[in-house]
């Protein structure tokens, strides 16, 4: 039976193999020093506003996963949370500055969000009760979130013409919802103001120097606000599309060190309705155009903003909730690591993920809570990729990415592997720029020890003990059945399912000889851990 199904194997995959193609590729990687450094909680994601009636082309994907109407006490929601010992939670999005705190005098009443053909995206103004507030603080705490708020930035300003709104914020909703978050000890790690406001805006916007006027306003109550506190929360802003003149002019306006954090949005594979999403996310060429943003904000920071940090406080990929059957399947996970290497390299400290739940970008599923395959592609990252973002130079085609960062948590360094190619597999040669060692023996690469050695792999992933001293840990990353749009991720050939009981898999690496040959398969991801790589940068 055993020789059969071997037998069997063989003939079913030859067509596909002789269709392959192979190519050597050498990957150096500079340990000596860091290019940039994240933060040690770089993958955060966010919670929305959306009630469960909006809508894009025909489709209604969110379901009951807004911030003011999702069940708290999902056990999956904590689970999914917990995995990550401390998730960055951003509470954000589109309706954030309709949302009103139920506390206090306010202007209007503080009723649900509804729809109103003339409300700002189709929704009137909303409301955060402070029971909804506790019930989010309560989970926060026990999970071990570290939360950056979205506050409202329209309070009190008046619409002056289609799209543009003026006058001085009115800041005194947020000071009463602050005053009440302090009296209860809940801890937050960053207060934002205002979403997509900046530039031409989405929906609405502000002129920068109304906005940097009333930054220096925000950021003097939080100083009075928490003057008693040990630790005092950082102020983001502005949470919008990077335009270079109006951020320069935002910078400017509030000066030195008013600014905690600047953040930018990112959807850069446009509207989700697109049919082109698929083939967008595998061009390496199209993923590339967006370099431009990072570096533009990295120059712009260090002329006007020195002080500042950078974060991508929210990023779906494809606007408008996402693309179905693609920004919640397997093949968003090329765009999504892609987007965290190229951002670490620009000093990035924090990605934001357009959603944790809801949309079709959610990591997790909107209805059941099961884990998407980006979700555990956040969770490689967050435990494998350390703070140090090292310097890679690669000799392969532009079809395969590639990052290296300090591993986080012990020695070494850790690769990031992306194949975009549909019919290329790359044998890797991994290199120190430092000459001191090279770490993969090269070997010619010829079909039939190719073949081999991916029918091993993909048989019983069971080889020969590495020495305790020369290995590598290898997390491969392959869709169920090769369909790209599957929404199970397989890891090492097992398909990354909850439990019996309920809980994350195990995220378990295959241990190889540091020698043997890097083999990454077409259109696969790899993160591959050097324990032994000689990176100063990292000690």
């Amino acid at each position: 039976m055993g020789f059969r199904f071997f037998l069997f194997l063989f003939l079913a995959t030859l067509p596909a193999f002789l269709a392959q193609e192979f190519e050597d590729a050498i990957i150096k990687v500079d340990g000596a020093t860091t290019v940039a450094e994240t933060d040690a909680n770089f993958i955060c994601a966010t919670l929305d506003w959306w009630p469960h009636d909006k809508c894009n082309y025909n489709h209604c994907p969110w379901g009951y996963s807004s911030v003011i109407n999702m069940d708290l006490s999902h056990p999956l929601f904590a689970k999914a949370i917990e995995a990550f010992k401390h998730l960055r939670i951003r509470i954000g999005g589109s309706l954030q500055d309709q949302v009103l705190y139920d506390i206090g005098p306010l202007r209007s009443p503080c009723h649900p969000f509804r729809k109103m053909n003339d409300g700002l995206f189709g929704f009137s103004k909303g409301c955060l009760r402070m029971s909804r507030w506790d019930e989010l603080n309560r989970l926060f705490s026990q999970t071990g979130v570290i939360l950056t708020f979205g506050l409202n930035a329209l309070y009190g300003r008046q619409q002056i013409r289609k799209g543009a709104w003026a006058g001085v914020w009115d800041s005194s909703n947020t000071q009463n919802f602050i005053k009440y978050t302090i009296s209860k000890g809940y801890q937050i790690d960053s207060w934002e103001f205002g979403n997509e406001l900046s530039g031409s805006g989405v929906g609405a916007s502000v002129n920068a120097e109304q906005y940097g006027k009333d930054l220096i306003n925000l950021k003097a109550i939080i100083n009075k606000l928490y003057n008693n506190s040990n630790v005092k929360p950082l102020l983001v802003a502005p949470g919008g599309f990077y335009e270079q003149n109006w951020y320069a002019k935002l910078l400017q306006v509030s000066g030195s060190s008013t600014v905690n954090v600047v953040t930018h949005h990112i959807y850069n594979l446009g509207a989700g309705v697109d049919p082109n999403l698929v083939s967008k996310i595998l061009n390496p060429h199209y993923l590339s155009r967006v370099e431009e943003t990072f570096k533009s904000l990295d120059k712009t920071l260090q002329t006007w903003g020195p002080w500042a940090s950078a974060w991508v406080g929210e990023s779906g990929g494809a606007y408008n909730s996402g693309g179905h059957l693609v920004s919640n399947t397997f093949v968003n996970s090329f765009w999504y690591l892609d987007q965290l290497g190229m951002a670490s390299k620009y000093h990035t400290k924090v990605y934001c993920r357009q959603t944790l739940i809801g949309g079709n970008y959610g990591l997790l599923n909107t209805t059941t809570l099961v884990p998407n395959p980006d979700y555990y592609s956040a969770l490689l990252w967050h435990r494998l990729m350390g703070k140090g973002v090292l310097a890679v130079d690669s000799t392969a085609s532009p079809f395969l990415r590639s990052y290296a960062h300090c591993s986080k948590g012990k020695a070494g360094i850790t690769l990031l592997l992306i194949n975009l190619s549909n019919q290329t597999t790359f044998q890797i040669n991994v290199e120190n720029s430092m000459n001191l060692n090279l770490f993969v023996k090269k070997t010619t690469m010829y079909r039939g020890s190719a073949f081999m050695h991916g029918l091993k792999k993909s048989v019983s992933w069971i080889g020969s003990k590495a020495d305790e001293q020369l290995f590598r840990e290898e997390y491969h990353l392959t869709p169920k059945d090769g369909y790209l749009r599957s929404q199970t991720m397989v890891l090492n050939g097992m398909p990354l399912e909850l439990t019996d009981d309920g809980n994350i898999p195990s995220l378990n690496p295959v241990r190889l000889n540091l020698n043997a040959p890097i083999f990454i398969n077409p259109l696969s991801i790899a993160f591959i851990a050097f324990p032994n790589f000689d990176a100063p940068a990292c000690a």
